[in-house]
């Protein structure tokens, strides 16, 4: 169920910069899983103590390139969650 709900750990400087400060990971999540739902499966797959979960949905963008400008495409929508951890747990990503 765990692989289900969380498809990717988002690895870009400002979630590194959560993790090292507030203990706060990011993960690419399934479209439908729920805040209830995330904390389980990164408690699962993990093996840590989940204190809070915030979901955003990050919304698709319109890219127009020069060479077609007749038709815009639009690059991937995604859901992300926001995982604050208990404190003391960490997750080893590497």
């Amino acid at each position: 169920m765990a692989k289900n709900i969380l498809k990717s750990v988002r690895v870009t400087e400002k979630a590194t910069n959560l993790q090292s400060t507030v203990n706060q990971y990011t993960f690419e999540v399934d479209d439908k899983a729920n805040a209830t739902e995330v904390a389980e499966a990164v408690e699962k797959a993990f093996k840590v103590t989940v204190a809070r979960v915030n979901i955003l949905n990050a919304a698709g963008k319109v890219k127009i390139s020069r060479m077609s400008k007749a038709r815009p495409g639009v690059k991937g929508k995604m859901k992300k969650a926001v995982v604050s951890l208990k404190k003391g747990d960490s997750i080893q990503l590497a």
